[in-house]
């Protein structure tokens, strides 16, 4: 049976072991994690402060997303097993842990290609936004926001 584990929004540090703990399966044979983290700089400038923000309604198509991902990324007889994310909102600093996902697979390739497209999808259709405030008083909105 294919589940998924985790799927939270939260304003407060996110942990790659709760994430790699959640997708934890016996008929696991391959686990990808990615971790996305606050870089420094961005398009060549050099970044101070960052802060997420979401829509009310972000957990539950943040769910949506991956029951999608789930069922596209189960090959017959090598089913994706657990998945899991984990996103932070709120104000990070440089190096802060900002999302982590993870798929556990009978094998590799679906392992990868699940994570690969959670991170994608995660980020092209869940209603998250960021805001950079650059070195030089700059600042901008990444993403546009939808419900």
């Amino acid at each position: 049976m294919e589940e998924i584990t985790l799927a939270s929004v939260r304003d407060t540090p996110l942990s790659v072991d709760e994430v790699l703990a959640a997708v934890s399966d016996p008929r696991a044979g391959g686990t990808a994690v990615f971790i996305g983290t606050v870089r420094d700089h961005d398009h060549g400038r050099d970044v101070a402060a960052l802060s997420y923000t979401a829509h009310p309604t972000v957990e539950a198509k943040l769910r949506s997303v991956m029951e999608k991902v789930l069922a596209d990324t189960s090959a017959p007889g090598r089913p994706v097993v657990r998945m899991a994310a984990t996103h932070r909102v709120g104000d990070l600093e440089i190096g802060d842990l900002a999302v982590v996902v993870a798929a556990a697979a009978e094998h590799r390739q679906e392992a990868f290609a699940a994570c690969r497209r959670l991170i994608d999808d995660l980020k092209a259709q869940v209603p998250i936004w960021k805001q950079q405030a650059f070195s030089d008083g700059d600042g901008e909105w990444v993403g546009e926001p939808r419900p």
